[in-house]
């Protein structure tokens, strides 16, 4: 077999895996993906004489409390899924109506189509809205107030418990205060800021709940984290075409082939 023959061959083979790995390299690098916030360390190693700094974020802390149907619920009992959290509390006569006027918008933009139109698709975000009034937020109380801005309880949870729990999950966690031009009371989280963790708990973003703009980029970069993969996992198209085990015999068999047929084409011309 001549040189070009093989060189063609090899072309056929390697252009689709090859094109594939390009697109996916080019198509993730070309993503302004939200941001990664609250390092928690930084860890160097060195591997196969290589210097690397490997990052490790803060994740999120669980929580339990009690949701306005009077469930006991913790903030892991919803994996895979991204949250959008603020603080609020059902007296407010200032931001916490439009926050929640706002969040209320944000989840009803999930609507399904075709057969299950105007349902709510609850199996992408978790929405939770902590009360930092525990003493007068009851659970009817919460319900009551999740009923006035038309609530899925699916997938929103109003919830209520110890008040200096609440506080400590807000600073301590999700650092409310921080990446911010406006101070926050460390005794009444009173701030129109939301705040979005990714499936592993991190934070991922800070918004203002009072702003369009900003709801807008909240909504684009729910979006980019839901197409998120995680990079420690092998990638399940490149794992796919590795385990066809049946598509690399019949290559195997086409090269045998084509091989044969060169070598009996080169005999007869000779």
């Amino acid at each position: 077999m001549n040189k070009k023959a093989l060189l063609a061959l090899c072309i056929a083979i390697l252009l689709p895996v090859c094109s594939y790995l390009i697109l996916k390299s080019t198509s993730e690098s070309a993503v302004d993906m939200p941001r990664k916030y609250l390092l928690d360390t930084v860890i160097e190693r060195v591997q196969n004489g290589k210097q690397f700094s490997d990052s490790i974020w803060h994740k999120t802390a669980n929580i339990t409390l009690v949701n306005q149907l009077g469930d006991t619920v913790s903030l892991y009992d919803k994996p895979g899924k991204i949250i959008v959290a603020d603080f609020f509390f059902t007296h407010c006569r200032s931001i916490c109506p439009k926050l929640t006027r706002n969040m209320a918008k944000l989840q009803h933009s999930f609507i399904l189509g075709g057969d299950t139109r105007n349902k709510i698709d609850t199996s992408i975000v978790q929405f939770i809205s902590f009360t930092i009034d525990a003493e007068r937020d009851s659970v009817s109380v919460l319900k009551d107030y999740a009923d006035r801005f038309n609530v899925n309880h699916d997938n929103w949870w109003m919830l209520t418990g110890n008040h200096d729990s609440i506080a400590n999950f807000a600073f301590a966690e999700l650092k409310v205060d921080k990446f911010s031009g406006e101070p926050v009371d460390s005794d009444f989280v009173h701030t129109n800021r939301f705040v979005v963790l990714d499936k592993d708990y991190v934070v991922r973003g800070y918004y203002n709940g009072l702003d369009s703009v900003a709801m807008s980029k909240l909504a684009r970069d729910i979006g980019l984290l839901m197409l998120e993969k995680d990079k420690t996992k092998k990638s399940e198209v490149l794992t796919a075409i590795i385990d066809l085990k049946w598509l690399w015999l019949i290559i195997l068999v086409l090269v045998i082939v084509f091989v044969l047929f060169m070598s009996n084409r080169r005999k007869i011309n000779g």
